[in-house]
């Protein structure tokens, strides 16, 4: 039988609380939840931020998850088993593209699994179609979370305190080209919008000339795991076929989130 030390097992209990609340918590909340004393709770939170795992919002007096809990997720992630998980319902969703039911889908396509890794969404795995010829975005590539459809379908399954832990202060968001959104309040109404409709899509934010239409995977606690997102040139994609790419992405990220556990 593993020894069993009582700070280790209240910091983990800490982390798993703050992970699957709904928004941030009072220290008084979490010491309520996790059975621990408030003065020993306090001192656990003082020490988990200073290493940057969770954050304080004073002016709330709550807690919630800092960049440091999301870069230690993101790690695990990268790593082999989320890839054997994600790799055959990517093959399948390039098979259902090649397929001669989708023959409104039938130009260049491109087929990704991201992840988010702090505020940057990071590519692990890519295929395209047989009859596609591959537009870019190459495996390993880095790219702004709050550009991207890969990376605002998964932020859109955060809540704002989250959202702000990621970016942290900062009254500005770095832009590639003339679009995308420009502060925090217009990425806020952007999730907000996305979240409702279960899909995140992005017109020349990244590249100029190219679209990309991405839904996330969520783990067992609720938390953005992973996102399947499609890119094509803007200019090749009616409405209907854009319609079609949603529908595609949605359910491999729905199959994903059932391999993970999520409820």
């Amino acid at each position: 039988m593993p020894a069993k030390i009582p700070a280790a097992t209240r910091t983990l209990a800490a982390l798993r609380t703050l992970a699957k609340a709904s928004q941030p918590l009072t220290a008084a909340a979490l010491a309520s939840r996790i059975g621990a004393p408030r003065s020993t709770t306090y001192q656990l939170l003082q020490v988990l931020e200073s290493e940057g795992f969770v954050i304080h919002f004073a002016e709330e007096s709550r807690w919630g998850l800092g960049v440091a809990a999301f870069e230690l997720g993101s790690a695990y992630l990268r790593h082999d088993p989320l890839e054997r998980l994600a790799r055959p319902i990517l093959q399948r969703l390039v098979v259902a593209l090649d397929d001669q039911n989708h023959k409104n889908l039938k130009f260049g396509i491109t087929v990704q699994v991201g992840i988010l890794d702090g505020h940057e969404i990071l590519y692990l795995l890519k295929d395209a179609p047989r009859h596609s010829t591959p537009v870019v975005t190459e495996v390993g590539v880095r790219l702004p979370a709050h550009l991207t459809a890969s990376g605002r379908s998964m932020l859109a399954k955060l809540n704002r305190a989250q959202v702000r832990a990621i970016f942290g202060s900062a009254s500005w968001l770095q832009l590639r080209t003339a679009n995308g959104p420009r502060n925090p309040r217009e990425l806020a109404a952007i999730l907000a919008q996305e979240a409702s409709l279960g899909f995140s899509v992005e017109d020349s934010q990244v590249t100029e000339g190219y679209s990309s239409i991405a839904a996330a995977a969520i783990d067992h606690a609720g938390l953005p795991a992973a996102s399947f997102a499609v890119t094509f040139r803007t200019n090749d994609a009616s409405e209907e076929a854009r319609s079609e790419l949603a529908k595609l992405v949605v359910s491999a990220a729905a199959e994903l989130s059932k391999r993970l556990g999520a409820r």
